[in-house]
């Protein structure tokens, strides 16, 4: 196999596609495979520089900043495939870079497979764009035309693009590193740390943003009973747009740390009693699966992807989708019950196992293949 990867967010840049697209390449190189990877250029680049990532100019995107809207030398990109002659092209996102990779797989006769990871309706609801989404539906049916399999992250996806009209879906879910996430890490070094004196931790990870439900969030923080509010430090990790709004509404009432990532992400989730997410957005949810490898059972909405991750009552609470009280409820319920957490943390840590990097990237270099024999085109590239 000779892939070529296609996509419009990559390490450095800090999300759950990136991080997954960058293991994606790792294994590929782990295990001989093939590659090719075309990306937006970042600001703080990777410090060791490798031939096989062409990186191209770009610039943030103005709803989501943390991804890149490249300029790809289309000229250079050719080349370099002809060059390298793809038996498969994958592309990950929808915009340039993306695109440039469908243009070439259908202009060069070569199989291409995409993934969908964002429920782009959803997020431009909360930015009072909804009225767009007939127009980027139908650019999106005419982007994935011709695909052999369409990835998506899970059933819930799946479903909503079927309904959408899209068809060869897959299930492409998502793993986790289970000796980086994992309890052994405790709470001591995280609270010395950042000085929490507090009896609980309260966490959230992930994008500081209106399309994770922050107000929900924030209803919780400011609702929760006085008698488990004046034990619990809340702690926000992440950045984003709504990061200042929540800081001027929270004070020091909530620690918000920034971004972690690696040790410190890992030593963040160990240390909390509870992952609170509130979003309702989301394809998958990688940081619900890196809570509960910590132990520490996660309290997520009733939709999206997350829903697929955690078993109401048995690894943590699944509430009712933008609903403050229900979420508060199941954040005193768990509080007021050290040994149902703990049974939860166990049993959280124990479903994280089963979900394996490796084995969820074996399948799908095994569906690449299966795309590959599949096509009714040859490859002329």
């Amino acid at each position: 196999m000779r892939i070529a990867l296609f996509t419009d967010t990559f390490t450095p840049q800090v999300n759950g596609v990136a991080k997954t697209l960058q293991r994606l390449v790792t294994y590929m190189e782990k295990n001989n495979v093939e590659h090719e990877v075309y990306v937006p250029e970042t600001m703080d680049e990777e410090p060791l520089f490798k031939s096989n990532v062409h990186r191209f100019a770009s610039l943030p995107f103005f709803l989501y900043p943390e991804c890149r809207i490249a300029f790809p030398n289309v000229i250079t990109i050719r080349q370099q495939l002809h060059d390298f002659s793809p038996t498969l092209i994958h592309t990950a996102t929808p915009f340039n870079m993306g695109l440039c990779g469908v243009r070439y797989a259908r202009k060069y006769n070569v199989p291409f497979v995409a993934s969908y990871h964002t429920h782009f309706d959803s997020y431009l609801d909360y930015y009072r764009l909804g009225f767009v989404m007939p127009w980027i539906w139908k650019y999106q049916r005419w982007f994935h035309e011709g695909a052999e399999k369409i990835f998506v992250p899970s059933s819930e996806t799946k479903n909503h693009l079927r309904r959408k009209g899209f068809k060869h879906l897959e299930i492409w879910p998502r793993g986790v590193d289970c000796d980086r996430f994992s309890p052994v890490h405790g709470s001591r070094a995280f609270r010395e740390k950042y000085g929490i004196t507090k009896k609980h931790i309260l966490l959230y990870a992930g994008r500081v943003a209106p399309e994770k439900d922050m107000d929900v969030l924030s209803s919780v923080i400011e609702e929760l009973n006085p008698v488990y509010a004046q034990e619990a430090q809340w702690v926000v990790v992440g950045e984003g747009p709504a990061l200042p709004e929540m800081k001027e509404r929270h004070g020091d009432s909530v620690l918000f740390t920034g971004y972690l990532d690696g040790h410190s992400l890992a030593q963040a989730y160990a240390a909390a009693d509870l992952f609170v997410f509130p979003s309702s957005t989301e394809t998958f949810g990688n940081v619900v699966l890196e809570s509960l490898a910590s132990g520490t059972p996660a309290i997520v909405a009733r939709s999206g992807g997350v829903q697929e991750i955690v078993e109401d009552r048995y690894t943590g609470r699944v509430c009712v989708p933008k609903s403050s009280d229900s979420f508060r409820e199941a954040v005193e319920e768990l509080l007021s019950s050290p040994p149902t957490r703990q049974l939860m943390g166990a049993r959280g840590r124990r479903y994280a196992r089963t979900q394996s990097w490796d084995g969820i990237f074996s399948n799908l270099i095994a569906q690449y293949e299966t795309a590959h024999h599949n096509s009714k085109i040859p490859n002329l590239a």
